[in-house]
This record gives structure tokens, C-alpha cells and sequence, in this order.
């Protein structure tokens, strides 16, 4: 196996920001594939000629062959239909899933000892499918998930404050959806509770633009959803898992008894390291927190139903 091959399934908008995050990062040497012939090739160029220009020396790759990313340390999933306007991540279910289950099983065939990060939504649900579908252990499949409902948290807190958002420390767990918690009470500015600094008003008024922080994105863009910022957020896992830096990142992960939850991929806090999901935090969560994120569960069990039901 290739210990700095990263491949990035789908050179849309997530994709080519991800890959483009990896050779800033120089993580490794990034394969770009995407079934449309040419595309993935234009913007592994575009992207390798940037780099005299940005600073960094790593290689991307484009193609349309499976077997050009083989022995990958990690593949990232990125390929499905973005959202639109007025649709939930969940509207995506069809579409995304047939998608997901074919990038996993090539992902078994050319790389079976790669950890699979999927950024696709409706994610937890696709997190369960790419793991059914590979038959790789839980630890070796992880979504990109709380890294994004975090940042957008710790940006909305930082804007209210007018302070920088690297100063800021937020959480967020939960399924990627409406239903995600951002866990105000453990965010700080500086290592000052913001609770101190926000009435809570203000504060309920950051959570909810929190849980809605894509839907606002695709209402302002109308034909195209967040790419930035999930595909910088799936770089940086990427990166902890090939370097083994051990990073401590809110990610969608298999639960087996954690938060009270079971066979299910759900937002938590977990260490990155080489081996993928080494290990899961378990915040201590208050009676009303651990009520929330068990209903935002209960959304999730539903799509694992459905996934599980089209299979009939």
C-alpha cells in the first residue's frame, strides 16, 4: 500500500477543494477521480499549476480509472448530488446512496486496507451504507461531519463577538442534519465560557443558525451548496490519519454502546490517527443534551431503516 496515497472520489466543488487542501497541507500525493472523462484531469492541472504560485509542492493526479488509485492510504468521498434550495440532506437519499455503495465496493477491491471518510449526505446514513458495503471494520470508516457544524459554530460565535474564530473553541455533536447539537455550553473565546460574554438569546439565536448553516449556504447560491469549508474539513482528517497526528475531531463514527447508542454512525468526538477512528470521547452530557442527541439518533435509525428497507 501506497502510505501517502490519498484519492478524492469526485472532482466537483468539494472534491477539487479537498484535494487542493491536501497539497497545501503536502499531506501526500492526491489521486482526483471522477467518472466523467477529462474533469478530473483539467482540475488536477489547474490545481498542479497553482502550486508554483501557492507554495506547495504535492501532486494531484486526475483520472477515470478505479485502478489509477489503488493501494490508496485513504479515499474520500465526495461524489453525489449537492443539494438545492428547500431540499433536507435526508431528499438526497436515492440518488446518493447508489452512488456511495458502488465507490465503496471499488474502494474494497483497489484499496482494502484504506479508511473511507465520506462527506456525502445524507452522511451518517451514507457512513452505514459505505460501511455494510465495504466490509471494513468501524474504526476504517468515518464521515466528515461535526469538523464542519464546529467551525460554522466557532465562525457565528467569533462574528457575534468580533474576535477571530481561531480563538474560539466550540462543539458541535450529533447527526449532520437538522437535528446536530452544537454544544454551547463547552464553547469558550479565549478559554472564557461564552456564556459570560453572550446573553442567551444571542447564544440560542448561534445555535440555530449553527444547525442551519447549510441550508443558508444553498438558499444564497441557488444552484450549488458549501464546498469550501467541507472539503478543507475532510482534508484535515485526511491529514491526521496519513501523518498519525492523533487529532482530536468531532466526526461521524460507529457507536457500540458510547452515548448510549448502538450500531449507528452518529457526530462525536474522536482521536484521528493511523489506524482511522482510534478511539471516541465521551463528553458528559446533561439530561437534556443526552435527550437531544438521542432524538437526533432516532433521525438518524430512520434513514438506516429506510437504507435497510430499499433492500427488500
Amino acid at each position: 500500500m501506497a502510505a501517502d496515497l490519498i484519492t478524492v472520489v469526485g472532482a466537483g466543488a468539494v472534491g477539487t477543494a479537498c484535494a487542493q487542501e491536501l497539497a497545501r497541507r503536502r499531506a501526500g500525493n492526491v489521486v482526483l477521480l471522477d467518472i466523467a472523462e477529462g474533469i478530473p484531469t483539467g482540475r488536477a492541472l489547474d490545481l498542479g499549476q497553482a502550486g508554483p504560485i501557492c507554495g506547495f509542492p504535492g501532486t494531484v493526479r486526475g483520472t477515470a480509472a478505479w485502478a489509477d488509485t489503488a493501494g490508496s492510504r485513504v479515499v474520500i468521498v465526495t461524489a453525489g448530488s449537492p443539494r438545492k434550495p428547500g431540499m433536507s440532506r435526508d431528499d438526497l437519499f436515492a440518488v446518493n446512496s447508489s452512488v456511495v455503495k458502488a465507490v465503496s465496493a471499488a474502494t474494497a477491491r483497489f484499496s482494502p486496507e484504506a479508511v473511507l471518510i465520506l462527506v456525502t449526505n445524507p452522511l451518517d446514513v451514507m457512513c452505514y451504507l459505505a460501511w455494510e458495503t465495504s466490509g471494513f471494520p468501524p474504526k476504517r470508516v468515518v464521515g466528515q461531519a461535526g469538523i464542519l457544524d464546529s467551525a460554522r459554530l466557532r465562525y457565528f460565535i467569533g462574528e457575534a463577538l468580533g474576535v477571530s474564530p481561531l480563538d474560539v473553541s466550540a462543539l458541535t455533536l450529533g447527526g449532520h442534519g437538522d437535528t446536530m447539537l452544537p454544544l454551547a455550553r463547552y464553547a469558550t473565546v479565549g478559554g472564557i465560557p461564552i456564556n459570560q460574554l453572550l446573553d442567551k438569546q444571542e447564544i440560542a439565536r448561534i445555535v440555530e443558525r449553527t444547525a442551519n448553516g447549510g441550508a443558508e449556504i444553498v438558499n444564497h447560491l441557488k444552484t450549488g451548496s458549501a464546498s469550501l469549508a467541507p472539503g478543507a474539513a475532510a482534508a484535515l482528517m485526511a491529514e491526521s490519519i496519513v501523518l498519525d497526528l492523533k487529532r482530536v475531531c468531532a466526526c461521524s463514527a460507529h457507536l457500540d454502546g458510547e452515548y448510549g447508542c448502538h450500531d449507528i454512525f452518529m457526530g462525536v468526538p474522536v482521536v484521528l490517527g493511523a489506524g482511522g477512528v482510534e478511539r471516541i470521547i465521551e463528553a458528559k452530557l446533561d439530561l437534556e443534551q443526552k435527550d437531544a442527541f438521542l432524538a437526533s439518533a432516532d433521525a438518524v435509525r430512520k434513514g438506516i431503516e429506510k437504507l435497510h428497507g430499499d433492500k427488500k
